[in-house]
């Protein structure tokens, strides 16, 4: 009886042994998030469970309790004043067209949407160089987000057109003849019609020379890649305004954006009151409702730190042994070890101000220059690496922290859920309606929001890395001496002009091109 027993317990616990294994096979199939160190758009659920401890603890525990002066809040949320720069871009001396157009420009824009943007405004300043008709801009997919959106579905395309009406003909669809030259097209073959190896920043001449012949045999060229393929410089000042009036004028999301930009700008200002009707009249600028009675201030904050920034910076950011091992493979697998960072230490890094500043380091920043703890913070991003968990120190700091989710309804966000770049276009538009604006690492939308808002003279902080890098290396730093440092660090990072010196970007750094003298 005993034999018999201990027989049905052994094949029981076979059994047991047995589903619990394939249990632990199927899971990573139904949770795939548990498993993915690799995944791109979001991080693995273990990251989260593992997330790092603050590592500047006796900073947050006085940022945590801090105390503003009234004078300090006064200097920090008052505009900038007038520095004698407007916008230069003059409709009224414009050229007629030539009669007769040499052919069509297709461009294949890739990257994201702030990429993409740019690639847009050096398309139209191609096609003027050329006296050709543009085509409007094919957008690639995204390859990180998986984002198919096209042109129509961001920019509002007849105010597009009717704005450069007079100074560049674009279409939105090639005629029937010219029907064959598709993405698809090119992707099969080595075709005569596309223009492949067109350097980054190419002189006008470069165009004149290799791209005029082939519209002037076929009637059509296609140019891809395009991204960043037009110089900055040595180019005449009539296509240095026409790129301005492309990027300040005619790009204008659609109608839906605006929509759902406004009721997010309306619900930071007005935390308490009524919704109002959303317009949808075409506003190329910004809406300035700061003076209305009642009206509150709100700062946007863009949070770039994502996995794929966290791992190509090669820094250390407190997740431990685990972490350190799951960025080095992902830097791997994406990078094949050409990651320049990747052969110096963290402290030399961080020393370089080569580190991107963690959710809980922005939000120290933010408290030693006076914003406290009911600033209205707006929190423009995609994906945090690490989740909630990541930035669960800076909610702390910032309790009225919000974001779309938190702001809209799922049904308020239907057209634009899951949609990367129509997502990134809202943060845009919200982001050049705040009071002030912090972007917490340069990349795309630093730069092209630094470059909108200078062009409309308002308040924009630039944190000072190469201040803060051995700041936080600092373990032994007092909040006060903190604080005093990071206040001088930034006196002349918060919207002062700054003339576009050779090579830069004519979207980050708009003067003197776009803008002239009052």
């Amino acid at each position: 009886m005993k034999q018999s027993y201990n027989y049905n317990h052994q094949i029981h616990q076979s059994q047991r042994i047995a589903f619990a294994a394939l249990f632990l096979l199927l899971l990573p199939i139904f949770l795939p998030n548990l498993f993915a160190p690799l995944g791109r758009a979001s991080p693995s659920l273990f990251s989260e469970w593992n997330a790092p401890k603050p590592r500047h603890l006796p900073l947050l525990e006085v940022a945590l309790h801090r105390k503003t002066p009234i004078k300090q809040q006064s200097n920090l949320w008052s505009p900038l004043p007038n520095q004698g720069w407007k916008p230069c871009i003059d409709s009224s001396n414009i050229q007629s067209l030539p009669e007769k157009s040499q052919g069509y420009i297709q461009v294949f824009l890739d990257g994201g949407l702030n990429q993409q943007r740019m690639g847009i405004c050096d398309a139209i300043a191609v096609a003027k160089i050329l006296n050709a008709t543009l085509v409007i801009p094919h957008l690639e997919l995204n390859p990180v987000w998986q984002d198919s959106s096209s042109f129509t579905d961001i920019f509002d395309v007849d105010h597009f057109i009717n704005v450069l009406r007079d100074e560049v003909s674009t279409v939105k669809e090639l005629p029937k003849e010219y029907c064959w030259s598709t993405r698809e097209y090119y992707a099969t073959g080595i075709r005569a019609t596309r223009i492949k190896m067109a350097p980054v920043h190419a002189s006008a001449n470069w165009y004149l020379e290799n791209v005029l012949p082939v519209l002037q045999s076929y009637g059509i060229a296609a140019i891809s890649p395009f991204s960043h393929r037009l110089a900055f410089d040595k180019l005449p000042m009539k296509i240095q305004r026409l790129r301005c009036k492309v990027n300040f004028q005619a790009l204008v999301f659609v109608p839906q954006i605006r929509s759902i930009g406004e009721t997010l700008v309306h619900r930071l200002r007005y935390p308490s009151g009524k919704l109002q009707a959303s317009g949808t009249e075409v506003l190329p600028g910004r809406i300035d409702d700061t003076k209305k009675e009642g009206a509150g201030k709100f700062v946007v904050l863009h949070l770039r730190f994502d996995k794929d920034m966290a791992a190509h910076s090669s820094c250390d950011f407190g997740g431990g042994r685990a972490e350190k091992l799951a960025l080095a493979k992902y830097r791997q697998v994406l990078w094949q070890r050409r990651v320049l960072n990747s052969q110096f230490t963290d402290n030399e890094l961080r020393n370089q101000g080569r580190c991107p500043l963690t959710p809980e380091e922005i939000g120290l920043l933010l408290a030693a220059l006076g914003f406290n703890n009911n600033t209205r913070l707006y929190l423009a991003s995609h994906k945090v690496y690490g989740g909630e968990a990541r930035i669960s120190m800076l909610r702390k700091l910032f309790p009225l922290m919000e974001d779309k989710k938190s702001l809209c309804s799922e049904k308020e966000l239907a057209e634009v859920e899951g949609k990367a770049s129509l997502l990134a276009a809202v943060d845009y538009y919200v982001s050049l309606q705040s009071d002030i604006f912090i972007s917490a690492s340069p990349g795309n939308m630093h730069n092209a929001l630094l470059g909108h808002r200078a062009y409309l003279n308002l308040k924009t902080i630039r944190p000072n890395m190469l201040l803060l890098g051995p700041l936080f290396l600092n373990k032994s730093m007092e909040w006060s001496e903190f604080q005093h440092a990071v206040i001088n660090g930034h006196k002349n990072r918060q919207g002062q002009m700054r003339l576009r010196k050779e090579n830069q970007s004519i979207y980050t750094y708009p003067a003197p091109d776009c803008l002239c003298l009052a």
